[in-house]
């Protein structure tokens, strides 16, 4: 096939947050007299929104919605002015995205986190890459639904047969699938090869050189 444009997933793809995420959610548990969490336990917290996020964090008799939405904009006060102080790119990630641009591919990012830090990382750690960076801005329209991944393949001039979408979770595979894109799992990631095969990973790649051998 020949592709013509790639969609990545930001956290656990592109970026390893997963200390800036945790460690603005373990300052709101701590505050709040709630057990913290150490990072392994963010793998999993980690994929569907930062305010699920949260609410997966809290302990099961503070899961109500007022206390999930308290701490959320807490974390989020912390998370928004730290969320670059740890956040890195994957080893040979800038390498693979310099030679995708070098062969003429479109590339975006689409996220679970809020619009505006999608844009905030990506255009700091990434600039000049990204022909769109889009996050969550309606609640409805969250991996793995995928209206925004096809609006964002009209907007790049490509059919989905023609994208391949690459993340690290099984929300992500669900949301390739669902947009009939063809979809790449990541073991450098937050979620294990199990959770991205049964999701419908079509191929699995353990550095990201190896994303180049599909063009």
């Amino acid at each position: 096939m020949n592709y013509k444009a790639v969609i990545f997933d930001l956290d656990g793809t592109l970026v390893n947050s997963l200390e800036d995420i945790g460690n603005a959610a373990n300052i709101v548990l701590k505050n709040s007299n709630y057990p913290t969490h150490d990072y392994e336990a963010y793998n999993f917290f980690i994929g569907s929104g930062l305010r699920t996020t949260v609410a997966r964090a809290l302990p099961e008799l503070a899961k109500n919605e007022a206390e999930i939405d308290r701490c959320y904009n807490e974390m989020m006060a912390i998370y928004s002015r730290d969320c670059t102080l740890s956040t890195k790119p994957f080893d040979g990630i800038t390498q693979m995205l310099d030679q995708l641009k070098a062969r003429g591919l479109k590339l975006a990012v689409l996220s679970n986190k809020s619009d505006d830090l999608t844009k905030k990382i990506a255009t700091a750690i990434f600039p000049n890459y990204f022909e769109i960076i889009q996050g969550l801005s309606v609640e409805e329209f969250k991996k793995p639904n995928p209206t925004v991944a096809l609006q964002m393949a009209e907007k790049l001039g490509a059919h989905p047969n023609e994208v391949v979408y690459v993340g690290d979770s099984g929300v992500d595979m669900e949301t390739a699938v669902n947009a009939q894109f063809y979809a790449v799992g990541v073991l450098w990631g937050f979620r294990p090869k199990e959770e991205l095969v049964a999701t419908g990973a079509q191929s699995l790649i353990e550095h990201p050189q190896e994303l180049m051998k599909l063009f």
